[in-house]
């Protein structure tokens, strides 16, 4: 997941209902659905900083070695700055991005 390139809004905003729940015709679907992908989204974030901290972790005892170098607090500052999962999720559901089929269409 390239987390530059996400244009998700910061700050709570109101959406507008109706497009929410326009591709499933029922609010709680879609909400379901988004749900399901914030935590999609909340497990690769969590996943991808693990493995950017773990570069610099280093297994020494010695207390000269709790201080964080730079690199590890610009890329916590990346990570904090970020669109929460959930208005990632939301947005990525109003571009069409998430993959929706209505099984109960399917089924005759």
């Amino acid at each position: 997941m390239d987390l530059k390139k996400i244009n998700a809004p910061v700050n709570t905003i109101t959406y507008n209902r109706n497009k929410i729940d326009e591709p499933t015709g029922n609010i709680y679907e879609a909400i379901s659905i988004i749900s399901r992908r914030a935590d999609q989204i909340n497990t690769e974030i969590k996943k991808e900083l693990i493995e950017k901290l773990e570069e610099f972790a280093t297994y020494n005892d010695s207390l000269e070695e709790i201080f964080e170098n730079k690199e590890q607090i610009e890329v916590s500052k990346f990570y904090e700055k970020l669109p929460k999962p959930h208005a990632l999720a939301v947005q990525e559901w109003l571009d069409h991005k998430v993959y929706y089929r209505n099984t109960d269409e399917d089924v005759q």
